[in-house]
Parts: C-alpha cells; sequence; structure tokens
C-alpha cells in the first residue's frame, strides 16, 4: 500500500488532502515523494514561521531533547520559565498559561474571562461575545464560540453562554453590550479562516472603550495572527488597544505543538491552583522551539515582513483575474476572479502551494522567504489567476 493508501484507510476522514506526498524540505520549499519542488506559501497553516529545518530551531529542539523530554508541570524547567518570561516582556503582559493549541489557549482565555466575571458580578455573569464569520477552535467550547454557523450544525448541544455580532459594525457591538450581561468580548484582529478580513480601528476602539467602561476582560485572539505573522509581534499592536488576555499559537512554537494565554495585570491572578492545567503543556523540547522563535521577532525582522507584504500586495492588486486583497502582514487573502480552490490547484501543479480561506486564495508564507521565492510564488498566483480568470 501507498502512504496515501495507507492514510486513506487507517486515518479518520476528517481532511480532504491534497495528492500530494511531502518528504522533505528546506526554508520556504518542499519536495514530494517524486522529487517535485514546491515554493511553500502555507508554511503549515501559518506554523513553520521560519520555514522548513530552520538551523536555529533545530538546535534548540536537538538540545533539549539531549536533557529531558517531559517532566510534567509537578516540576519547573527553564525553557517554560524563559518562553514565559519572553512574551510578557514582549507584551507587557502579567502572567502565562501554556497549552498545547490555539484552541487550548481560547479555552483558556474564556476560562479565565468567565471566572474574572463571575467573581466580580455574580456566577450569572458569563456570556462571551464573539464576532460573525469568526472562528476559534474545534473544541465544543470553541465551536461556540466561533461565528460560522456550518461549524454548529452536526455537534448540538454545544455550550451555551455566546453571542455574536456582524465585524466592524460598532452598534450591533453596543447594542450588544448593553443587551447582554457579557463576561468577555472575544475578537480576531484579522478573521483568518473567515476570510482574511482585518477588523477597522474605529471598531477596535470601540470594542476597548466598551470592555474598560463595563469591565468586561478584552480577549484578542492571535492564534493565527500573531508571532510576527502581520508584521506586528502580534496583530493588535496595529491597533494601539491594550487586551486583558491574548491567546496565541501556530507560528509560536515553529513546528511544534505549543498555545499560550497571556493574561493582562487585570485577570493576572483570576486562575488560582487547581483552576486549570495540562499534562503536556509547558512541554520543555516545545518551549525552547518556541524560545528560539520568538526571540528571533525583533524589529528589523519585522519590518522585512512589512516589506515583503507591501511587495505582494502593489502585485496582486488590481492584476488580471485579481478582484481585491485583503489582510495584514504575511496574512494575506486574495479574492480572484475564478473559484480559489481552481487557482490553488494550478499553482500547485506550477509548483506553489497555496492555501485557500473561505472564496479567497490564502498566503501565509514562512516570515523570512526569500524575496526569490516569495517573487516566484506571486508570479505563479498571477499566472494562474490570469489564466483562470482574466477574461471573467
Amino acid at each position: 500500500m501507498t502512504i496515501m493508501d495507507l492514510d486513506q484507510t487507517y486515518v479518520a476522514g476528517t481532511y480532504k488532502r491534497f495528492p500530494v506526498e511531502i518528504v522533505s524540505g528546506k526554508g520556504s520549499r518542499v519536495w514530494d515523494t517524486n522529487g517535485k519542488e514546491y515554493v511553500d506559501m502555507g508554511s503549515g497553516i501559518g506554523v513553520t514561521a521560519f520555514g522548513i529545518g530552520d538551523d536555529i530551531w533545530r538546535q534548540a529542539v536537538i538540545g533539549q531533547l539531549g536533557k529531558v523530554q517531559h517532566t510534567s508541570n509537578l516540576y519547573y524547567t527553564e525553557p517554560c520559565a524563559r518562553l514565559a518570561k519572553l512574551l510578557c516582556e514582549k507584551t507587557g503582559m502579567k502572567k502565562v498559561f501554556i497549552s498545547n493549541s490555539g484552541a487550548e489557549a481560547n479555552e483558556c482565555a474564556i476560562k479565565a474571562a468567565r471566572k474574572y466575571s463571575a467573581e466580580k458580578k455574580g456566577p450569572e455573569c458569563f456570556t462571551i461575545l464573539t464576532l460573525v464569520n469568526s472562528f476559534h477552535g474545534r473544541t465544543l467550547t470553541t465551536l461556540a464560540a466561533t461565528g460560522q454557523e456550518h461549524f454548529h450544525q452536526l455537534f448540538q448541544p454545544l455550550t451555551p453562554g455566546f453571542v455574536h455580532v456582524e465585524a466592524n459594525n460598532v452598534k450591533a457591538l453596543e447594542k450588544a453590550v448593553e443587551d447582554n450581561n457579557l463576561a468577555g468580548i472575544l475578537l480576531e484582529c484579522v478573521q483568518g479562516e473567515g476570510g482574511v478580513n482585518p477588523l477597522t480601528p474605529e471598531f477596535m476602539a470601540a470594542a476597548e472603550t466598551l470592555a474598560k467602561e463595563q469591565d468586561i476582560p478584552l480577549i484578542l485572539d492571535e492564534v493565527q495572527s500573531g508571532n510576527g505573522r502581520t508584521g506586528m509581534l502580534y496583530g493588535y499592536m496595529h491597533y494601539g488597544v491594550t487586551p486583558d488576555i491574548v491567546s496565541t499559537a501556530k507560528g509560536l512554537g515553529g513546528g511544534l505543538p505549543i498555545g499560550a494565554t497571556l493574561l493582562g495585570e487585570k485577570v493576572q491572578n483570576v486562575l488560582g491552583f487547581g483552576d486549570h492545567g495540562s499534562t503536556f503543556g509547558g512541554n520543555p523540547v516545545c518551549c525552547a522551539g518556541a524560545v528560539s522563535i520568538l526571540e528571533r521577532l525583533d524589529a528589523p525582522l519585522l519590518a522585512e515582513v512589512r516589506r515583503k507584504s507591501d511587495y505582494v500586495f502593489s502585485a496582486l492588486r488590481g492584476a488580471s483575474g485579481v478582484e481585491n486583497v485583503t489582510g495584514l502582514g504575511l496574512m494575506i487573502g486574495v479574492k480572484t476572479a475564478a473559484p480559489a480552490a481552481d487557482v490553488v490547484r494550478l499553482c500547485m501543479e506550477k509548483g506553489v502551494l497555496c492555501l485557500t480561506a473561505k472564496d479567497k486564495v490564502r498566503l501565509l508564507p514562512a516570515l523570512n522567504i526569500p524575496m526569490e521565492d516569495l517573487t516566484f510564488a506571486v508570479d505563479t498566483l498571477l499566472a494562474a489567476a490570469k489564466e483562470l480568470g482574466g477574461n471573467l
């Protein structure tokens, strides 16, 4: 049996995989089992922040593997403590809970907000406000938080206590705050799975003001938009707002599973002994990899991300077969005249791996993708968009 046969026989059928078996890679290039080379514009859905087989990351991970791979949270380990320190120093947040994924980071954020609000306002204060078209994870609670009805249909009853309002509609936000006894406001600065749509500065400012006025924890989901992806360390930094809780994952680990929930001053002590936990959370190997990523997300690297973003937006906007381009930094959505799935397939044939988000081609390249690779990928996308939809 081939690997594809084995997968289809024994792996749960939850993924619609492309007919490509990736066997190796380096930087922003990967190779399949036939030796075909691709430029990777997806980075494992925003995970391999410095590409495949990054040397500094590998050394950090291998070095920790040679010491101890797991201890449990009954003991102290250096990588966990160093990672939490770095996250706090770089954001101004006060405490960190380390988990294994973005969904878990959001679960922790929701728990922290609900506990804070229950203690301050009473147990009836538990509703979390999120946005229509949002995506916060695939656990029952984070599915309930997700503002996309098709994710809800097969898994009722979901966790109660969530309301959804239209993104960038300040009046709807104000009314929802007035009508509901809110324990938290949970937002993505850029709706990734929802189509790579940034929130407006006006909406973010209104959310922060309402949260402060009503003593509602403001939670920002930076699972996909965080860790340099938007050209700032975290997406909210483009807006000048101060969150109470930040969740993040994906690019933080550089390829290993890790999530983090950052707690600001207001909620820094809300989670006490026994309130939360994770067997694998704070794993020293994953944390060592994350430290090696976070240490390099400095001002020159973030400026490089913004320059590359400017190039991509400039090259794609107004091009034949391209209707519009959205996003921030290297988190980019491209609305093509032809169906996005068709454009992605043609790009793959031409040696470029892209993603989709709703009706858009989604680009999430490594933050340090060489300009040679980025130019080839953009030219390939332009050719595919023109070939399939230039006359539509």
